[in-house]
């Protein structure tokens, strides 16, 4: 189907925008006139345009506009945010028919933008590559569907199944199970997700930064699970590089770019962190924690993806077990 083609390109563009768009979704747009693209935009970064903005504002000038079709990978928004409503400037510029990939699961379009089109005499097509573009926003959909971040539970384990050793050596340098590509790897992926969760024991022991140091982009949010603030404030989870979560028992406050969110941690301590990062609008976490964290994880059935990097060959005998999936 021809409509497939066109929007398959709007969704490479909108590839294009992650991870500078965040926590908005990527979201791409294609015009067509007589089966050829006159025009096109993608939305690049959180607060700017948005992607049928850009692709009209770069149409030439000598374009019919009612004469064109406009594609887009998600539903044309009908309300005032950062920017103008999509919806309102589809209709000035003239267009007649619009083609959807998916519907915006935020209430507060939610359909709406399609039905103001809809009213306007002009005909929607929605639901083109739908698969596609819900894998292409999961973060964003499953932020709204389920009304919590998307997770990716991540560790590295020996050949044996092991985390770490235990006791935990003197010389960290004993319990390094990844290799400097590995690392590169994992600190891309902290580049590409908006927060970045451990506990209490992972930051006494390890002591981590959480940090893209070996990489090029964006520190993540750091969410620290300490319930009696256990970690010293000279640890370099506290080192200022980035915006900072502390969960605990003791306060609610906000010290530079420290955020300490009191819970109740008696009670569904998962069901609570999902809730303030909601309303934090965090949409994507990856949890580094050790074992009891990540199986915390696991046995509540609360992530979405998996990330475990497997040493082909080291082994440590014995130590901290690497999480079951089950």
């Amino acid at each position: 189907m021809i409509y497939n083609e066109y929007m398959q390109q709007a969704l490479q563009l909108a590839k294009r925008g992650w991870p500078t768009v965040a926590p908005n979704p990527m979201v791409g747009c294609v015009i067509v006139k007589e089966d050829e693209i006159v025009s096109t935009g993608y939305h690049k970064k959180f607060g700017d345009a948005h992607a049928e903005v850009n692709a009209i504002n770069n149409l030439p000038k000598n374009i019919n506009v009612a004469e064109c079709t406009l594609y887009v990978t998600l539903e044309p928004c009908s309300h005032f945010g950062k920017t103008p409503p999509c919806a309102d400037l589809i209709l000035k510029s003239g267009f007649r028919k619009v083609v959807v990939c998916n519907l915006d699961p935020n209430t507060l379009v939610a359909g709406k933008g399609i039905e103001k089109l809809k009213n306007a005499g002009v005909q929607v097509i929605t639901g083109i590559l739908e698969h596609d573009g819900l894998e292409l926003n999961k973060r964003f959909f499953t932020f709204h569907a389920k009304k919590r971040p998307y997770y990716i539970l991540k560790w590295a384990q020996t050949a044996d199944g092991f985390i770490s050793k235990w006791p935990i050596p003197i010389n960290r340098k004993e319990n390094v199970i990844g290799d400097e590509l590995q690392q590169k790897q994992s600190h891309q992926l902290r580049a590409n997700e908006m927060g970045i969760m451990i506990g209490k024991n992972t930051a006494l022991w390890d002591n981590p930064s959480l940090t893209t140091r070996l990489v090029e982009g964006k520190n993540p949010i750091r969410i620290l699970i300490d319930k009696n603030l256990d970690v010293p404030i000279n640890f370099n989870i506290y080192n200022g590089a980035s915006k900072t979560i502390v969960f605990n028992t003791l306060k609610n406050s906000l010290e530079g770019n420290i955020e300490f969110v009191q819970l109740n941690f008696n009670d569904s301590v998962l069901n609570q962190i999902n809730e303030k990062l909601v309303s934090f609008n965090i949409q994507s976490v990856i949890v580094e924690g050790g074992a009891y964290l990540l199986n915390a994880f696991i046995s509540q059935k609360i992530y979405d993806e998996l990330i475990v990097f497997k040493h082909p060959t080291l082994k440590f005998g014995n130590g901290i077990k690497a999480p079951t999936i089950q």
